[in-house]
């Protein structure tokens, strides 16, 4: 199986052309967010003001060079920017009210995709993250 080409310029292979921050290590989130465009940074912070307000006691790291909450040491949610979306991880799995819910949004297994160019759904991601939390805590 070929991998997709970079679509920068430099002809190299990367499975995240799309991908909107250039290829770094992060260390913290804000650093993370200082590499996107000024209008996605306010769509960042927006996204983790919302995770952090549904999980207070969520820590932040860095995972997969991805913004990163964990809750009691598991993996709680991350984002990411892309070029047309940010993608939120994961979307709790095998709930019908959920895929209801995110059915307006493209969605693939544990992912949601929120277009730029349209509002973050913030009440839709404090439910998704609350979910996650309530999951996380009972050791799923």
């Amino acid at each position: 199986m070929t991998r997709p080409r970079s679509n920068r310029g430099n002809g190299s292979d990367d499975i995240l052309a799309d991908r909107m921050p250039p290829k770094k290590q992060f260390t913290t989130i804000d650093e993370y967010i200082k590499t996107v465009p000024k209008d996605v940074q306010g769509l960042l912070k927006g996204i983790r003001r919302t995770i952090r307000a549904a999980a207070p006691d969520a820590v932040e790291t860095i995972s997969y060079q991805m913004p990163t909450f964990r809750l009691n040491g598991r993996f709680l949610a991350s984002f990411a920017a892309w070029k047309h979306h940010v993608s939120i991880y994961p979307i709790p799995a095998g709930t019908a009210a959920f895929q209801k819910k995110i059915s307006g949004y493209k969605a693939a297994k544990s992912t949601v995709q929120f277009p730029l160019d349209k509002p973050v759904p913030h009440d839709l991601l404090t439910q998704l993250v609350t979910f996650r939390v309530k999951e996380v805590l009972k050791g799923g």
